[in-house]
C-alpha cells in the first residue's frame, strides 16, 4: 500500500459468521499468494469463526477498493490519507483501527475550542491531554512511553503540556457529552451532587447565574435535559482543576442560558489562568467564546486530523466553506452558505389549519401557558422559538393530542380537534426497543430502501452505516438522526420535530435542515421545528412563532411571524443582537455592549441588521 493510506476493519460490524469471506476471496495480492487479507485467528479457540485483519504494507490501495465492495456489511474501509499528513499518527488503537493525527494545545488563561464532525478523535485528543490515555505514536505493537512522547513533542506549544501529563502535575475537571445519561451514574439530590464538586468555594454563584435553585431539592432523575445541562456545568465549574475540558454545553438550553455558560467559562479561564478545552457544534457559541480554534476533519471512525490552533473567525470560515487555507486541505466538497438577508417572504399559501387561542395549566401554582390563534400555512416550515420553561413542548402536545387545553378559543375546556394526521419527534428521544435501526424504520413506511426514501432521508442523515445497529446501542446523535427519519417517513399532514439539532454536530444540522426543508418541499408538507440552534433556523424557517413569558411560571405565545420580525422580537427579549459575518453571511452573537450591539439595539434590528 502507498504510504498515505491506511485500511481500517470496523471489528463491531465484520461478521465472518454471516458471509464467506468475499474480501479475503476477491482480493487481488490474496490471489496471486500473498498473505494481504488474513484471519485474526482470535476465535478459534472458541470455535467460532475468525475477523479478518488487512496487511497494510501489502494492500494496493483505494484505488483497488475490492474488498470493500465486497464486504456485505460496510465493515472495511480503504482511505487515502491527505499528502500533507507527513507526521506519524498521535495515536492509533490497534491494527486497522482508528487513527489520531494531531492534538489540540491548551494554552494557560485560554479558551481553546475544537469544531469537527462526530466520530473524528475529539474525545480521544481529551483522553490524551487528560492523561487518561497514553499516545502510542502509531506504534500499537509496542507503545514507546511518555518519555518518547515529550520528545516528539519537544520544541512544541505542547511540550510543557505533555511534560505535566508525564509527571502526574495535572489535575483535570471533565463535563461529560450526554447529560441525560447522568441519573444512570448518580442517584441523589441535585444539592448533593453539587456539594459535593464545591471545590473552589463558588457554588452559590454559578447557581444563581444558572438559576438552577429551584431544583436544588429535586432527585437528578427529575431533572429536564436543560437543567441537567446546567447542573453539569456547574458541578464541572466547581472543582479545582488545572485544566477543564466540557463536552457540548449547549444541547438543551436556550440561547440566553448558553450566553450565560460561554461567560462563565470565559470568567473562569481569564481570572483563575485556567487551561479550558471546549468541544461545541453551536458555532455562534464557539465564536463567543474560544481565543483560537482547532478544526478536526477526516474519516468518522477511521482517522481523524487535528490542525494547528487557527484564530476563531478563520477557524469557523474555513470549516464552512469546506477548505483549510493553511494545511491546504479541501475537507468537504461543498460549501455551507447562508443567505445575506432576511429569508424569503413566504408567498401566498393555503392554510392547512386554523388554530384557536389556547390554554394549559398544569395546577394552581404551577406552569401556565397562553397560545394566541394562529394560522400554519400548508407546505411551510414553521420555527417555534423561545426560552426553555415556556411553554413550546406544552404547545406541540396539545397539537398532538398528548395534552388537553385547559380553554380552547371562546373559554370552554375540551379535546383540540384540528383533524389532522401529526408525526411528532418529542425532544427527547429514549429508545429502548431491541430491534435493529432497518427492522424500525421499515415498520414505519413501505417506502423503506426505495430510490426516494434513500436520497432524500437515508442520506442526508446519514443512516446507512447504522441500518443494522440495534436501536438500544445508539449513540445519541445517532438516536437522533433515527428519531427524524422515523417521523419524516411517517405519512401525515403536520412533521412537528422538537429540538432535531441536539448532539448533532454541524455538517449533520446542515444536512438535517436540507433534509427536512427538501422533505416539506418535495411533498409539499408542513414542519414545525422547535430548536435553539439559530443557524438552523436560519436555513430552515420560512416563518417563527415566538415564545416569551417567566419560564417555569407562565407562557405566552404569539401568532406566527415573518422571519425578520420574529426574529427581532425573540432576540429582544433575551436582550442579545447578531451580525453577520462579512465573508461567509453566518449569523455572529455581538458582544454585549459593543458600538454594534448597541447600535443595533438602537434601530430594533436584531439579527438581520443591515
Amino acid at each position: 500500500m502507498a504510504e498515505d493510506s491506511i485500511a481500517v476493519v470496523d471489528l463491531d460490524r465484520c461478521q465472518p459468521d454471516r458471509c464467506n469471506y468475499e474480501c479475503a476471496n476477491f482480493c487481488p495480492p490474496n490471489r496471486t499468494g500473498k498473505e494481504c487479507i488474513t484471519l485474526r485467528g482470535e476465535d478459534a479457540d472458541e470455535g467460532g469463526p475468525d475477523q479478518v485483519r488487512i496487511s497494510e504494507e501489502i494492500c494496493l490501495g483505494e484505488s483497488c477498493g475490492i474488498c470493500v465492495e465486497k464486504c456485505p456489511f460496510d465493515a472495511i474501509e480503504i482511505i487515502n490519507l491527505p499528502q500533507e499528513l507527513t507526521d506519524e499518527p498521535a495515536h492509533r488503537y490497534g491494527e486497522n483501527a482508528f487513527s489520531l493525527y494531531g492534538l489540540p494545545a491548551p494554552g494557560e488563561g485560554q479558551v481553546t475550542g475544537i469544531l469537527g464532525p462526530n466520530g473524528i478523535g475529539k474525545t480521544t485528543a481529551v483522553r490524551i491531554l487528560a492523561g487518561e490515555l497514553e499516545p502510542n505514536l502509531g506504534r500499537y505493537g509496542d507503545p514507546p512511553g511518555w518519555d518518547a512522547v515529550l520528545e516528539a513533542y519537544r520544541g512544541t506549544e505542547l511540550q510543557d503540556y505533555v511534560a505535566a501529563v508525564r509527571d502526574d502535575e495535572l489535575t483535570v475537571a471533565r463535563k461529560p457529552q450526554y447529560v441525560d445519561r447522568i441519573p444512570d451514574r448518580f442517584g441523589g439530590d441535585t444539592r448533593e451532587l453539587l456539594e459535593r464538586t464545591d471545590e473552589r468555594g463558588v457554588l452559590g454563584e454559578l447557581v444563581e447565574r444558572l438559576s438552577i435553585g429551584p431544583v436544588l431539592e429535586q432527585t437528578i432523575d427529575e431533572l429536564s435535559g436543560g437543567e441537567l445541562q446546567r447542573v453539569a456545568l456547574a458541578a464541572t465549574l466547581a472543582r479545582e482543576a488545572d485544566f477543564y475540558f466540557l463536552d457540548e454545553i449547549t444541547p438543551y438550553l436556550d440561547i440566553g442560558q448558553r450566553v450565560t455558560a460561554a461567560r462563565l467559562i470565559r470568567e473562569l479561564a481569564e481570572e483563575a489562568g485556567k487551561s479550558m478545552l471546549v468541544v461545541e457544534h453551536d458555532l455562534a457559541i464557539l465564536d463567543l467564546l474560544c481565543d483560537t480554534l482547532h478544526v478536526a476533519y477526516g474519516e468518522p471512525g477511521a482517522y481523524g486530523v487535528i490542525t494547528d490552533p487557527k484564530s476563531v473567525r478563520n477557524g469557523i470560515n474555513e470549516y464552512l466553506a469546506g477548505y483549510l487555507e493553511n494545511e491546504n486541505m479541501r475537507i468537504r466538497p461543498d460549501r455551507i452558505e447562508f443567505e445575506e438577508h432576511a429569508p424569503r417572504t413566504a408567498e401566498a399559501a393555503g392554510v392547512l389549519v386554523e388554530y384557536p387561542a389556547l390554554e394549559k395549566s398544569y395546577g394552581e401554582g404551577e406552569f401556565s401557558l397562553a397560545v394566541e390563534g394562529g394560522t400554519i400555512r400548508a407546505g411551510e416550515v414553521l420555527g417555534i422559538v423561545g426560552p426553555n420553561g415556556i411553554g413550546k413542548s406544552t404547545f406541540a402536545k396539545l397539537l398532538t393530542g398528548e395534552l388537553v387545553p385547559d380553554a380552547v378559543g371562546d373559554g370552554t375546556g375540551g379535546e383540540l380537534d384540528l383533524e389532522l394526521d401529526i408525526s411528532y419527534k418529542p425532544q427527547y428521544v429514549t429508545i429502548d426497543q431491541h430491534v435493529r435501526v432497518d427492522a424500525f424504520l421499515s415498520s414505519i413506511t413501505d417506502q423503506f430502501a426505495s430510490s426516494y426514501w434513500n436520497t432524500e432521508i437515508a442520506q442526508p442523515l446519514q443512516l446507512e452505516r447504522i441500518m443494522e445497529q440495534n436501536l438500544a446501542d445508539l449513540s445519541g446523535g445517532e438516536r437522533q438522526r433515527v428519531a427524524i427519519a422515523a417521523c419524516l417517513s411517517d405519512d401525515a399532514d403536520l412533521y412537528l420535530l422538537d429540538e432535531p439539532s441536539a448532539h448533532l454536530d454541524v455538517e449533520q444540522r446542515v444536512q438535517a435542515a436540507s433534509a427536512i426543508r427538501r422533505y416539506a418541499e418535495g411533498r409539499d408538507a408542513t414542519v414545525l421545528v422547535i430548536d435553539h440552534d439559530i443557524y438552523m433556523m436560519d436555513l430552515l424557517a420560512d416563518r417563527l412563532m415566538v415564545f416569551d413569558g417567566e419560564p417555569a411560571v407562565r407562557g405566552r405565545a404569539g401568532r406566527p411571524l415573518p422571519m425578520r420580525a420574529g426574529m427581532n422580537e425573540f432576540l429582544a427579549n433575551l436582550e442579545v443582537t447578531f451580525r453577520r459575518d462579512e465573508r461567509t453571511a453566518r449569523p455572529r452573537i455581538n458582544k454585549p455592549g459593543s458600538q454594534l450591539d448597541r447600535e443595533q439595539r438602537r434601530q430594533g434590528e436584531y439579527y438581520y441588521a443591515p
